[in-house]
């Protein structure tokens, strides 16, 4: 196993989780089977319980080292093979005390697996100010000597910056970092993400892999970079535009919904369209703030009703749900396509609860008791409009992270009024995919799809929102399920 550690200097939200999929994506186009750890830094016992606005306290493992090497191992690809390849992002800034416990085991780490198994990318940032419009080496200099007083010295340094790198910058980090020009490795920014793994192919980063780690490549053109390269280039060409309303509860920071905006992309993308997200509160849209703040009140619903589509995403507690309901029942009543009631959640003591807790879950206690990780779902219906979409498939197994599930009890009545469970968990116990008769694209799944999103291949619940947003579902089915070459 070879193991490729990103972490990251100067700033943090630089663009280490890209330069690792970046990296990752061009070692996969070697034919190299790859996996990726990404390591966060704000871990709690519970921190899958706080809210996305919030920081939380770090607790750090016995075993890290363990089980890094434990995961790196386990088959990530359809064809069940092993990984060769380990790419492990550490989040945070180095130097910061909450990453202290990670850069010591990784310290340790590279030791354990011996170096020529083990190579360190360090992301720096080059800032270029205004007022000179020189391109700045020191905080990068600074980052690399805090780095390597710790205990690990960088193989490739990726420097972020607005501009193309010039070469006596490039030179002077090479010589004040103690690396060859060639380990200077310029990420400036693009148009488009995903131009980046086009970078830094480019720049030889899989040359330099490929001795460093002396990793099994053959160097011939590859199909799969060839994709990537056609994609990137469709991503500055397209003209029309399909908007879509996110209705959530955590809108004012993006970042929370980062995987539903990056499946939204590329199902955007594979149907050649432009992106347009509309963040909406959910709190937004209810009677309570028309009252308080009518302006708001009124521009929420404006960029609800000017979407094409609308998406809501996941979210626990009682604040903004009923701005959640009211965004679904108005894509039901007008026709709009739509992904995503009374509540023992909300409210225990509720004479009917058409949500209720699962029979595993202790309601008193709130961490350790989700339905966690993959699971497989049933599709019961051979019209399902998500189970075309998927390929006309028997099932699906889908990434879930819930507490709460339908009462099963109330199935027969949402189905009298046209909203068809059509998938169901292997048991037939919990109802996992519900679909609207007589609609555009009404859907709603208990799992997260947007996880498992590629950007050559489209999470299907998302490419049908797209899809029926941009008005192509219907034509799309019609030619089975496939995109026309063009």
């Amino acid at each position: 196993m070879k193991y490729i550690l990103v972490t990251g200097g100067v700033i943090s939200g630089i663009g280490k989780g890209i330069i690792a999929s970046s990296v990752g994506t061009i070692l996969k186009s070697c034919g190299l089977h790859v996996t990726a750890i990404k390591i966060d830094p704000y871990i709690n016992i519970d921190a899958g319980t706080f809210s996305p606005y919030e920081h939380v306290v770090p607790h750090i493992t016995d075993a890290i080292q363990e089980w890094v090497m434990k995961q790196a191992w386990i088959p990530v690809d359809d064809d069940g093979v092993e990984p060769q390849v380990c790419v492990i992002e550490l989040g945070g800034t180095v130097g910061d005390i909450e990453s202290m416990p990670f850069i010591e085991a990784f310290r340790q780490f590279q030791f354990k697996v011996k170096r020529e198994n083990f190579c360190n990318i360090h992301v720096s940032l080059v800032p270029q100010p205004s007022t000179t419009g020189e391109q700045k080496t020191k905080p990068t200099q600074n980052s690399v000597r805090e780095l390597r007083g710790l205990g690990l010295s960088p193989d490739l340094i990726m420097c972020r910056c607005a501009m193309p790198l010039e070469t006596s910058v490039k030179e002077k980090i090479s010589m004040f970092c103690h690396v060859e020009p060639t380990q200077v490795i310029c990420v400036h920014d693009v148009s488009s993400i995903y131009k980046v793994p086009l970078l830094l192919e480019d720049q030889g980063v899989v040359n330099y892999f490929c001795k460093r780690l002396n990793l099994p490549v053959e160097m011939r053109p590859r199909k799969m970079l060839t994709k990537w390269k056609e994609m990137a280039d469709r991503s500055d060409r397209l003209l029309e535009h399909v908007s879509i309303a996110l209705v959530g509860k955590y809108t004012k920071l993006a970042d929370s919904y980062t995987s539903v905006i990056k499946a939204l992309e590329h199902s955007a993308l594979a149907i050649n369209h432009k992106l347009e997200v509309k963040y909406i509160d959910s709190a937004d849209l209810e009677t309570t703030t028309m009252q308080d703040e009518p302006v708001k009140y009124h521009e929420a619903w404006q960029k609800l009703c000017s979407s094409h589509g609308v998406l809501v995403p996941g979210g626990f507690g009682v604040r903004g749900t009923e701005g959640k309901m009211l965004a679904i029942s108005w894509a039901r009543k007008q026709n709009k396509p739509f992904l995503d009631a009374n509540s023992t959640e909300f409210n225990p003591e509720s004479k009917h609860p058409v949500v209720i807790d699962m029979p595993e879950h202790n309601p008193g206690q709130m961490g350790g008791t989700m339905r966690l990780g993959k699971r497989r779902t049933i599709f019961k219906s051979s019209n399902s409009v998500l189970r075309r979409l998927y390929g006309d498939v028997e099932y699906v197994e889908e990434r879930h992270r819930h507490r709460f599930e339908v009462n099963p009890e109330l199935k027969h009545h949402f189905e009298k009024n046209g909203l068809q469970f059509v998938g169901q968990d292997v048991e037939g116990e919990r109802m996992e995919v519900i679909e609207l008769e007589d609609h555009c694209y009404f859907v709603g799944v208990q799992y997260h799809p947007e996880f498992t999103s590629r950007p050559i291949k489209p999470s299907p619940p998302y490419f049908g929102l797209l899809l029926a947003a941009a008005g192509k579902l219907q034509s799309y089915m019609a030619k089975g399920c496939r995109l026309s070459p063009r």
